[in-house]
């Protein structure tokens, strides 16, 4: 299986449709054997779901993310898990051992300003657990 996180300074990037690297993960049997970086080249929105897709990500984990993002994702058959944040080797090791806190609902809809780091509820439409 192979895992991506939307990825900075270790941390799960908050909005996926500016993550500029993700970090891919890939794990047998409730363990990470390998992972990489990988620069997105610049790929947005939503190109983001086509660059995963071909990275062969089948599971995204990520915080904010809009709906756009989110059907095409769907689309590629990625599953999603948003409303994340902290560390990102941490969220994937939760995620493979089932503890992961996510949030269906999760979603990030500032796309008209420039927007870094982590969402905070109520302060730019995003949903999620922080």
């Amino acid at each position: 299986m192979r895992i991506a996180v939307p990825y900075e300074d270790g941390a799960v990037f908050q909005h996926f449709g500016r993550a500029q690297q993700f970090k891919l993960y890939d794990a047998e049997n409730g363990q990470i054997t390998g992972e990489r970086i990988q620069d997105t080249g610049g790929s947005g929105h939503g190109a983001l779901a086509g660059f995963l897709a071909g990275c062969g990500a089948e599971v995204l984990i990520c915080g904010g993310i809009g709906p756009g993002a989110r059907d095409a994702l769907a689309g590629a058959g990625i599953q999603l898990r948003g409303g994340v944040s902290g560390g990102a080797d941490e969220a994937v090791k939760a995620f493979l051992a089932g503890t992961l806190v996510w949030d269906e609902a999760a979603v990030c809809s500032h796309h008209g300003h420039e927007h870094h780091g982590r969402c905070s509820e109520g302060t730019h439409g995003c949903g999620g657990h922080h």
